[in-house]
């Protein structure tokens, strides 16, 4: 028990800087809803369409920026000060390149929005704010590139106070910018966007000083040299990190074809489903603070070759995310009515709204479980199996049954959100029992 209590300790330390560090980035999107629902129900379903992909391509770019994480932390458990260098300049290499992918494909890609049969009014909002929080996402991977090495050295806290920072700039310059102040015309939805690629370039700038510039890192100087790049460290790092973010895309992506769906029932459950979302992806981003953890703490113990302190260290982030989600479920439940009405005032978005909160609250715990699943396995780079173990989940389970619930059967918008229900719970369960067997077998291999 003492043990146990010590883990606890050293894990909160570790995560609440990441879980706030990983609210940060969704609540650029939550003040850009928020603003805007102010506007009315078609710049907010706008924003939902234009978040969803976004947000898609955003756990991408974070999941293949996070095998720096594991790499460097097994390096920093065998004390090797080289390789924990050598995969900050391939990081910085491989990370802003990805960047620049997602965003021309995205630039190429979003007129086909136009053919999803979603509302024109909502396609014409979400283009051009699209394209504009996409460009922001090159500034947000050399900002994870350095985020990522620090975090896999233990360095979390940093990160924090310099996306807070990012987000009080995010918020001011869409007060300024979406409603016209300080001598600017009124941008709308478009506002936000300049906004949050404003926010994203401070964001990175931050985070470059403080790894160049700070003595804790001096050591690692070497990471910043250009050339002499490894083409097997950069295979290792794209197979750890392309799987990563594919199981991102795969559960994202689920999220977003629900909003395809759900734009085929109307515009205000497409913006009931935007505040639901949000507030459930508020949650899940402070769980993934405690994945985040995870990874650190099982590729540390990994490189020490310390089985028993990697099980324990990861059985305790369960019971933290466990326990945390449950406190998330009740006040969902709780605030079913009061919190959709923070976005909006338009009573039948509130009324739908406050339904799918319920749902977003049941499915707390197994979000939980599942996010701190996968990043404890990617501490032990593990990521192909659990990739496919979740397209299977939410692309042939919880879509088709989500599909079936809401329209054979007659329950719209609900009946998409039940079945995203039924995938997030069981790739919880094989996750958590797919970690626990493999740590097994490691233990077992050390007599």
């Amino acid at each position: 028990m003492q043990d146990y209590k010590a883990h606890l300790k050293k894990n909160f330390l570790l995560a609440y800087p990441v879980m706030i560090s990983q609210m940060g980035h969704m609540l650029v999107n939550v003040a850009d809803s928020v603003m805007v629902g102010q506007l009315g129900a078609s710049p907010l379903a706008g924003a939902s369409l234009a978040n969803v992909i976004f947000h898609m391509l955003l756990t991408f770019g974070i999941g293949v920026s996070y095998a720096i994480t594991p790499l460097v932390a097994a390096a920093d458990g065998e004390e090797n000060i080289e390789r924990s260098a050598s995969v900050l300049k391939h990081g910085l290499l491989i990370n802003p390149i990805a960047g620049v992918v997602l965003f021309l494909g995205v630039l190429v890609g979003t007129p086909a929005l136009q053919y999803l049969n979603q509302p024109p009014e909502v396609v014409k909002q979400a283009i051009p704010y699209l394209n504009i929080v996409t460009f922001s996402l090159i500034p947000l991977m050399v900002f994870q590139t350095f985020r990522q090495f620090a975090e896999g050295l233990s360095f979390t806290k940093q990160a924090m106070v310099i996306v807070i920072t990012a987000n009080i700039a995010n918020i001011g310059l869409n007060y300024i910018l979406i409603y016209g102040k300080l001598g600017f015309e009124p941008m709308g939805l478009v506002g936000a966007g300049w906004a949050s690629l404003i926010a994203r370039i401070l964001l990175a700038l931050l985070m470059f000083a403080y790894i160049y510039f700070h003595k804790s890192f001096g050591k690692y100087k070497k990471g910043f040299s250009i050339g002499a790049y490894s083409r097997s460290l950069i295979r290792k790092m794209l197979g750890i990190g392309i799987p990563a973010g594919l199981q991102f895309i795969f559960e994202v992506g689920a999220f977003g074809f629900a909003v395809i769906m759900i734009g085929w029932i109307g515009t205000k459950p497409l913006a009931a489903h935007q505040i639901a979302l949000n507030l459930a992806a508020i949650s899940y981003m402070a769980a993934s603070g405690l994945s985040a953890a995870a990874t650190i703490r099982v590729g540390n113990q990994l490189g020490k070759k310390d089985i028993p302190t990697l099980r324990a260290a990861a059985f305790t982030l369960y019971g933290m995310v466990v326990t945390f989600m449950i406190v998330c479920a009740f006040i969902f439940i709780a605030g079913r009515h009061f919190l959709p009405a923070l976005y909006i005032a338009d009573q039948e978005v509130i009324t739908i709204a406050s339904s799918l909160v319920i749902i977003a609250g049941l499915f707390q715990v197994s979000d939980g479980v599942q996010v701190v699943s996968l990043g404890a396995l990617r501490g032990l780079e593990d990521v192909k199996t659990p990739t496919i173990l979740t397209f299977i989940a939410y692309w042939l389970l919880a879509l088709p049954a989500g599909y079936i619930l809401a329209f054979p059967m007659g329950m719209g918008v609900e009946g998409v959100w039940y079945g995203l229900l039924i995938g997030l719970t069981v790739v919880a369960v094989v996750m958590f029992m797919r970690f626990n067997i493999l740590t097994k077998q490691l233990n077992t291999d050390r007599f």
